[in-house]
């Protein structure tokens, strides 16, 4: 594993008590960072601060992150706890199931379109001012190539994260020249617990469609969306970058 400079560097990553969340705190902190973890499940929260307190500093925050007051508060909490914030993962995200356009119902639409989306949107707006006011911040939105390409029976997730990597471009832009950058990766689908929400053909459908011929693993992400959280990524803003094993490559 290479060594990458986040000494010093205070991290948010939402959905960070599992999957290529928890992942990114791992590679976060054995880079010298500390972390606060905002998650909607307290028992996993623990349960990670506890595995992840051997690496490092690690704050815990239980977020509604559909709800503006909650992801106020969190950001407040983590400020207090850890004294500055640097850097923002959004990696929290569900995928609502699978089914056709016409057959899912509108409430499990709408809450993916939240909860993807929406609430990283209100991260955003949290965070950003604070980092404007310190001229550097680093954001990485987590989407995903159905943001691309739009799977079939998932169009509930897969229009989440193409507004996702749409929220990423113009905030970028609006950011360029506060020394806070905003960029994205595109995951093809990856051995998280996520894939327990899933139909069994819609994830050989997903596995089909990538040339490696396997599922991105958890630590492959993280290396990637770390390095984009440090002081070396200086020019790069708007950007998306292919986690997706050569499905897409645009």
């Amino acid at each position: 594993m290479n060594q990458l400079d986040l000494k010093g560097r205070v991290a948010v990553i939402t959905g960070g008590a599992q999957g290529i969340g928890y992942a990114v705190a791992e590679r976060m902190l054995k880079s010298g960072a500390s972390v606060a973890l905002w998650d909607i499940n307290e028992e996993r929260l623990l349960q990670a601060k506890q595995a992840l307190g051997a690496f490092g500093e690690v704050a815990v925050q239980v977020v509604e992150l559909t709800e503006e007051a909650s992801v106020d508060a969190a950001t407040q909490s983590t400020l207090t706890k850890l004294g500055r914030l640097d850097v923002l993962v959004n990696s929290a995200g569900i995928t609502g199931g699978n089914g056709s356009t016409w057959e899912l119902a509108p409430d499990v639409w709408r809450r993916v379109i939240e909860v993807n989306l929406v609430g990283s949107y209100l991260t955003c707006r949290s965070v950003v001012p604070h980092m404007i006011k310190a001229g550097y911040g680093r954001i990485v939105n987590i989407a995903s190539v159905a943001g691309k390409e739009g799977n079939p029976n998932a169009s509930h997730y897969s229009a989440s994260k193409a507004g996702l990597i749409g929220l990423t471009k113009s905030l970028a832009k609006e950011l360029a020249k506060t020394g806070v950058l905003v960029n994205a990766v595109t995951p093809a689908v990856a051995k998280t617990p996520i894939l327990d929400s899933m139909k069994q053909e819609h994830i050989d459908f997903m596995l089909s469609k990538i040339p490696m011929g396997r599922l991105l693993e958890v630590g492959e992400a993280a290396s990637m969306i770390c390095w984009l959280a440090t002081e070396d990524c200086a020019f790069s803003t708007g950007a998306v970058f292919d986690l997706s094993g050569g499905r897409a490559t645009y």
